[in-house]
């Protein structure tokens, strides 16, 4: 996988966190599945490009907060093939962007993501090919989940099917006041594929996540505030009253936990990452590992200097 491959050569030149990169080089660096697997990246790559439409508009801001938005309007911003593409290229990006802290994924149009375009789906109707989606999907938000940046996924209007999926591969999500989450899949004869289903769990807990999946219940803004599945509620009508976009509103949300240089804020997300996926004596020593990057840097030494002595 180029893109995978990529990363791992850009993790194996980094000595400063040798756990912290030896778990990214274990997981394929990223990526959940490889050519060991039977995965060709490339082949299913052009499948998908055979399938034009939308788009995912990368926005990267100066304050450290970079927008994600999923653009496909006609299609209530369903993912057509090509956008699936885009969405891998921009993760790519991101991985890469030095000064990044923040980032929020969010639907043009006021619309979040109502899942696969269905022109798509009917093409690679086949369980192979479907398999194949499936894989690139789970390896995209994978790596979407784990960027060293905290993420919130702005919910506005619906995020159904595929759509749902997408907003658990965010550390946060906030909903717009009248949005729903909801996981369609059982409508469609299917269940999760893009890993949607095993990262609810870890959000809201299985008797929960059973209940959204097999009951493919609508997740109103109390609803989601009650089982922990949002993190927020916006209020679009608040907008007129000087309170600002709802884009604007989740960028002040978010705020409170950018604040600050981006090595810090990165380091955060990593020890909280390793923290989620590593056995803890391995993410104790990570920890070790990311702590003496940022020991003695510019930000811990401009605090020190900055604070009156004890009394």
């Amino acid at each position: 996988m180029v893109v995978c491959a990529l990363r791992r050569q850009l993790l194996k030149s980094s000595s400063r966190c040798g756990p912290w990169t030896r778990l990214l080089q274990r997981q394929s660096s990223g990526c959940v599945y490889s050519s060991s697997d039977g995965f060709n990246h490339q082949e299913i790559r052009e499948k998908l490009q055979a399938f034009p439409g939308g788009s995912i508009d990368l926005l990267k801001q100066d304050s450290g907060i970079a927008v994600l938005t999923i653009n496909n309007p006609s299609r209530m911003n369903a993912f057509s093939g090509s956008m699936m593409v885009d969405l891998e290229e921009k993760v790519t990006q991101l991985e890469n962007w030095t000064y990044g802290k923040g980032l929020i994924v969010c639907g043009a149009a006021e619309t979040f993501c109502s899942g696969s375009d269905l022109n798509a789906v009917r093409a690679i109707s086949n369980p192979q090919d479907g398999m194949k989606m499936c894989m690139f999907m789970q390896n995209a938000l994978t790596r979407l989940l784990r960027l060293p940046l905290i993420s919130v996924a702005l919910v506005e209007g619906r995020a159904l099917g595929g759509g749902a999926e997408l907003t658990t591969a965010c550390d946060f999500r906030v909903m717009a006041s009248g949005s729903v989450v909801q996981f369609v899949h059982k409508h469609m004869g299917l269940v999760p594929g893009w890993g949607g289903a095993a990262r609810l769990v870890r959000i809201v807990g299985s008797q929960n996540a059973l209940k959204l999946l097999g009951g493919a219940v609508k997740v109103d803004p109390e609803l989601g505030l009650h089982i922990g599945l949002s993190d927020g509620v916006l209020d679009a009508q608040q907008e007129g009253e000087g309170v600002g976009t709802l884009r604007q509103q989740a960028e002040n949300w978010l705020s409170r936990y950018t604040k600050g240089p981006a090595p810090v804020i990165q380091a955060v997300k990593k020890v909280v990452l390793s923290g989620r996926e590593l056995p803890l004596s391995e993410a104790l020593r990570t920890e070790k590992d990311v702590f003496g990057t940022v020991w003695g840097g510019p930000a811990n030494l401009q605090a020190l200097a900055s604070k009156p002595k004890h009394k």
